[in-house]
């Protein structure tokens, strides 16, 4: 049995671009013991990862946020004990940032990483014992897995399975999941925009269900709800539960979220709404059927993601 860790702590949509790479490794290395190092909120996702042994939880956004407690202190002694009480065969930091870095230097084995010309923060370089060149315009799944198999000694093949298994089915009604929420207002679509999509999509049949995760997004959330007729919003609730509702979906409409990335993940039908943002590199990529629309010149019109959830949903 080869023990490694895995060391990818946040955010959502990079939690999930890993999941390609850890199935490769099973794939090509029957015998690893995976353990994976991720901030706490995130957690539960990687939990149901059927491949992944064990997790190791980190907490450094709530530490920063609480330095001058005690109780931090105590906290982030007890992690990394924790950390060095076990030997890993290998430790593979696809994360690529100081702070990961430094979990990296941390943990006891052979230390893997990106190399200067391949990393976002090149100073995190020094505290790996093997750097690995990975060209940075390659998509992040694409160069996770990469990274991943040059530190594990394999070439990870052309498919992109994430090893993900859709829950059971807990709702008999067809729906459809619009992920409005996004992390940075350039981000977000008009909510004239959602009302119209969630309107049609209404009318073809499909209940429509609002995640939230902020007090902005639940009043966004509210709003779209008054003006599509038999909406349901989701309670806020940890992330497995969130997605098991869309891993059901019929289909999942979402902009540029971390949360957009798990109907790839389980293959779920996916229209993908970019306001301002590039997709090229982070956008969703899996082997289901999905339609990216807008990017950095503008998002689309309602009539677009209209079109393209009909072409899916037929």
């Amino acid at each position: 049995m080869t023990d490694i860790l895995i060391i990818k702590t946040s955010s959502l949509g990079d939690v999930v671009h890993q999941m390609p790479a850890i199935v490769d490794a099973s794939r090509a290395c029957p015998d690893l013991r995976i353990t994976w190092l991720v901030e706490e909120t995130f957690a539960p996702l990687v939990r149901l990862h059927p491949s992944v042994a064990d997790v190791v939880v980190v907490a450094t956004r709530r530490w920063r946020s609480e330095l001058a407690a005690g109780a931090t202190w105590r906290e982030i002694g007890r992690f990394r004990a924790l950390l060095r009480a076990r030997a890993f065969d290998k430790v593979i930091d696809t994360q690529g940032l100081i702070r990961s870095a430094i979990m990296t230097r941390l943990a006891r084995g052979e230390r893997h990483g990106y190399d200067g010309r391949s990393i976002r923060e090149p100073f995190a370089v020094r505290f790996y014992d093997i750097r690995h060149a990975v060209n940075r315009d390659l998509h992040a799944v694409t160069r996770n897995r990469m990274l991943t198999g040059l530190s594990l000694g394999y070439r990870p093949p052309e498919e992109v399975d994430y090893g993900l298994i859709r829950p059971p089915r807990t709702d008999s009604q067809r729906y459809a999941v619009l992920l409005h929420g996004t992390s940075r207002s350039a981000k977000e679509w008009r909510a004239e925009d959602w009302i119209e999509t969630g309107c049609w999509l209404q009318a073809k049949g499909l209940q429509i269900v609002l995640p939230w995760g902020t007090d902005a997004e639940r009043l966004l959330s509210e709003r779209l709800s008054r003006d599509i007729a038999g909406s349901r919003i989701l309670p806020r609730q940890s992330l497995d539960l969130t997605a098991q509702v869309i891993g059901n979906a019929a289909l999942v409409m979402g902009v540029d979220t971390g949360l957009m990335h798990l109907a790839a993940a389980y293959r779920v039908p996916l229209v993908g709404i970019y306001v301002s943002t590039d997709p090229g590199l982070t956008g969703p990529v899996g082997s289901g059927r999905m339609a990216v629309l807008g990017g950095k010149n503008g998002p689309p019109a309602a009539r677009q993601a209209i079109e393209a959830a009909e072409r899916l949903l037929g």
